[in-house]
């Protein structure tokens, strides 16, 4: 290996879909490497707070009887931002799971500033030639061991990957642009906790057109809450004001 970066921290999450803005974090799994080798290990189920779509189980083999016991993001962000103290991530993507992580940080009052390390975008420069460039595929390609889309098997293929990677192509004259990491942007506000009178009036809606609510409301966020009154009322209309 070339030396590039021995101590980062490799991680991947699952989650309820593709937006940091909408959706949640179901399972992370992370790797802390510090001087090459394995230090620690984190795992955990996420309760995203509402119901899995179909192919979110399917993909991943995650249920909502599986998640319904597992600890909100809010109980858990804090321990994954003590665990992560390399000041690097390393994932397959890795700014998909950095945005996740940093959202649920920033709304816990956490500071979550990291570099990264991307074995997709080695993989895109590098392996050129191959059919896909997604993990599963990689794996293999190179006969590296793989439960797709769990995190923590994600997590040990990726630093498989990486390794394999580095050893190969940490000579190339411009190597080190997609070895070495780089600052991880991705900006996100705080957003405060669902108010008491979104609360009444998501229940209100719900009652009256006799649904059921596909997310835990008081898990919410302020915009969450707004986001889903309104697709309610686009979906349904409003309903008449309280007479007096």
């Amino acid at each position: 290996m070339s030396g590039f970066c021995n101590s980062f921290t490799v991680v991947d999450i699952e989650t309820t879909g593709l937006d940091p803005k909408k959706d949640k974090i179901t399972e992370i799994g992370a790797i802390r490497v510090e001087g090459g080798k394995i230090a620690d290990t984190f795992h955990t189920l996420v309760n995203p707070g509402r119901r899995l779509e179909e192919r979110i189980t399917e993909l991943t083999g995650l249920t909502d009887e599986a998640l319904k016991e597992a600890p909100f993001i809010q109980d858990v962000i804090g321990d994954f931002v003590e665990f992560e103290t390399t000041g690097c991530l390393l994932g397959h993507s890795v700014l998909f799971d950095y945005s996740f992580l940093k959202r649920a940080a920033v709304n816990e009052g956490k500071t979550f500033e990291k570099k990264g390390i991307d074995t997709l975008s080695i993989s895109r420069k590098y392996l050129q030639d191959l059919e896909s460039r997604s993990l599963p595929y990689l794996s293999g390609f190179f006969g590296i061991a793989h439960e797709a889309h769990r995190a923590l098997s994600d997590v040990e293929a990726t630093r498989e990957l990486y390794k394999l990677l580095e050893e190969k192509f940490g000579q190339e004259e411009d190597a080190s642009k997609y070895f070495e990491p780089k600052e991880l942007i991705y900006k996100v506000k705080k957003e405060g906790p669902v108010t008491k009178k979104q609360v009444e009036q998501l229940k209100r809606f719900l009652s009256h057109y006799g649904l059921e609510s596909e997310y835990d409301i008081n898990r919410m966020t302020k915009n969450e809450a707004s986001r889903y009154l309104d697709r309610l009322v686009s979906l349904h209309g409003r309903i008449p004001p309280r007479n007096g």
